[in-house]
């Protein structure tokens, strides 16, 4: 297996959703790296800060999604554009199935329509169930394992290289949404102020983000992962108490942070990434150690 960014080889045409959020920053950043000719999705106009092409459509318009497949006939897809949101609000059942459900099945479709593509690397989500028989707990779960599923249905009866990377809790430097606990916790003490939590006892696969623009390269080029799901995380547990302990012992020492002001959300899942079998997949596996990666992330929001 080749290393980071030559993975691919340079000139190759990739499709990147979600090129604009946080893990697609820095996935966006080891595709400019290896030369690839890059093509992105927006919903809105093209951010002038990073490279490519970008269109502008709602992937989840078929026909829409279809036109673009049929200009690009990209060699490579990662699909990384979602509506990700934790709450179990019934006001996000629509807006999930619509972002990472329907978008999915539309990439899929044109694409197999088209006439296939290399590999289809699609995004999806530690919040998924294993269980076929337990009930998702969120939209965003159902959402997401809606979309599994129909990539597994599109490999087996359509031939679609595809493969599903199942993501982990991930951290790490660069632009996200701040309301997440590692940012969150850093940016209220490099304000001074008191950060909330709730008990903190939930048991959590933490990976660093570049571990995981990595981990999609390789799955992008492996050979024998069409059809399957790799999972990208360390294979270790740690609480949000142990990590938020971590960013008060790097940021803020002698200072000790208070469990209980906030609520846990009920039936969230506990799941440790299978390490061995993604090693055995792709001959790598995500190696950031927690407290290194949060002292990453520590000095990039200094």
């Amino acid at each position: 297996m080749k290393d980071d960014a030559n993975i691919l080889a340079a000139g190759t045409r990739v499709l990147l959703t979600g090129g604009s959020g946080f893990i697609g920053r820095h996935l966006l950043a080891r595709l400019a790296a290896a030369g690839a000719e890059i093509h992105c999705t927006t919903r809105g106009s093209a951010p002038a800060d990073l490279p490519g092409v970008w269109h502008s459509l709602d992937l989840s318009d078929a026909p829409a999604a279809e036109a673009l497949i049929v200009e690009l006939r990209p060699e490579v897809v990662f699909h990384l554009a979602s509506h990700v949101a934790g709450s179990r609000d019934v006001s996000l059942v629509w807006p999930t199935l619509r972002d990472n459900l329907a978008s999915t099945v539309a990439l899929m479709t044109a694409l197999v329509k088209a006439g296939g593509c290399r590999r289809f690397v699609q995004a999806g989500s530690l919040e998924e169930p294993d269980d076929p028989s337990a009930a998702p707990a969120s939209p965003y779960a159902a959402a997401k394992a809606g979309a599994s599923l129909y990539a597994r249905m599109f490999h087996q009866l359509y031939g679609l290289p595809v493969v599903t990377a199942r993501i982990f809790m991930v951290y790490g430097p660069g632009r996200q949404d701040e309301k997440k606990l590692v940012p969150y916790t850093i940016r209220c003490l490099l304000r001074g102020e008191i950060p909330g939590f709730s008990s903190g006892v939930r048991p959590v696969d933490w990976v660093y983000v570049d571990d995981v623009a990595e981990g999609l390269l390789r799955l992008a080029a492996a050979e024998g992962v069409a059809g399957r799901l790799v999972d990208l995380g360390r294979g270790e547990l740690h609480t949000v108490r142990q990590v938020v302990e971590e960013i008060f012992r790097q940021l803020a020492p002698g200072t000790a942070p208070s469990f209980g002001d906030l609520g846990d959300r009920p039936a969230e899942q506990v799941r440790t990434a299978r390490r061995a079998a993604t090693l055995e997949a792709l001959g790598w596996a995500p190696a950031t150690p927690l407290a290194d990666g949060l002292r990453r992330t520590i000095d990039s929001f200094r």
